[in-house]
């Protein structure tokens, strides 16, 4: 069964960088056809596709408000993967989930806020 645990929760302040931790049991990062997710979810507002990586192309791709400002990228040896955000902005405060199809962690909440 797998299972996966965000980390890296915070407040920061707009233009400022937060790195996010997914740690994952129960199944490979290396995967073969796997495709890893960052979604989100801001108060109010419906469950939000942020970033993903596909483990056969190792391909990224980014919703269009992200490009340029976020990155996903993984750690083979710890079996995790990252969203690093920069430049965040207010309205990038959400909580923030990594995901694998259907199978989310619990979320981590971050908040861009002067």
């Amino acid at each position: 069964q797998v299972q996966l645990q965000e980390s890296g929760p915070g407040l920061v302040k707009p233009s400022q960088t937060l790195s996010l931790t997914c740690t994952v049991s129960g199944a490979s990062i290396t995967e073969t056809f796997y495709y890893w997710s960052w979604v989100r979810q801001a108060p109010g507002a419906d469950l939000e596709w942020v970033a993903g990586m596909g483990t056969g192309s190792g391909s990224e791709t980014y919703t269009d408000s992200v490009k340029g400002r976020f990155t996903i990228s993984r750690d083979n040896t710890k079996n995790a993967l990252y969203l690093q955000m920069n430049n965040l902005k207010p309205e990038d405060t959400a909580v923030y989930y990594c995901a694998l199809g259907p199978t989310r962690g619990r979320g981590t909440q971050v908040t861009v806020s002067s």
